[in-house]
């Protein structure tokens, strides 16, 4: 049995139990922004434990001894993630959408550069391929906008989201921010078709970075990492609401 199909028969088992509703679907969208804060973080160095996220986001309690770019990270990423489910109805992902998230994102570490797309070049510390100049980030992204808007349907939904995610970080639009948006855009589209999110674990960050490389010649590792990713949240899901395994 191929990822794909196993994932299909973990997607239909879900299915089975929605509409998520009421109480269960808060609870699921509060434990789904924590762990997806902190790893999401913590793939790009942020030093808050899981646990001093959950006290930051649901206590509103600062934890002593971190940098506070850090306490930003988290706010702004879980301000990002809130917008997130606020166009999940749309199937859609426009330049409006992009542009928001990034401004709550980063308005409280550079409120000047929140929400816009650079005006300068930038080097990719570790990898050999140049990202976008910034005279040629406007037309690229309103192609990838266009590319979502006629050409989703032709991926599966997992696929559509794992090139979204490459095409995206390829451009990098924004001075700092983008493989948070890169995963936030990724885990909207996956959302939007029903499917669970892809958290990358930190402990994968290498894999991770590599397989984004290897990108640039072919795609098929990073889009086999994230269907790993989506299938790790499936169980999850899963086991948190007692759904017997299709498998």
């Amino acid at each position: 049995m191929t990822m794909l199909e196993t994932i299909e028969l973990y997607q239909n088992a879900i299915n089975k139990e929605r509409p998520f509703q009421g109480t269960l679907l808060k609870e699921l969208r509060n434990y789904y922004r924590i762990g997806l804060t902190w790893s999401s973080n913590a793939i790009e160095g942020n030093t808050l434990s899981e646990s001093e996220t959950k006290i930051l986001l649901e206590d509103g309690l600062t934890i002593g001894g971190k940098p506070l770019r850090d306490t930003y990270e988290a706010l702004g990423h879980a301000k990002s993630y809130d917008y997130m489910f606020g166009i999940l109805q749309n199937r859609s992902i426009t330049e409006n959408d992009v542009l928001t998230m990034h401004k709550l994102f980063y308005e409280q570490m550079d409120a000047d550069s929140a929400g816009i797309y650079r005006t300068s070049k930038v080097i990719i510390t570790g990898s050999k391929y140049p990202v976008c100049p910034p005279g040629e980030i406007q037309s690229k992204m309103d192609q990838m906008f266009h590319w979502i808007q006629t050409k989703r349907d032709r991926y599966h939904p997992i696929e559509f989201a794992a090139h979204l995610h490459l095409r995206f970080v390829t451009i990098h639009p924004f001075v700092d921010g983008n493989g948070r948006i890169a995963r936030l855009l990724m885990n909207t589209s996956l959302l939007q078709d029903q499917y669970m999110i892809a958290i990358i674990p930190p402990i994968l960050r290498q894999e991770y970075i590599e397989l984004l490389e290897e990108s640039h010649s072919s795609p098929d590792g990073f889009i086999a990492l994230m269907m790993r990713c989506v299938l790790e949240t499936q169980k999850e899901i899963m086991r948190l609401l007692h759904i017997p395994s299709p498998t």
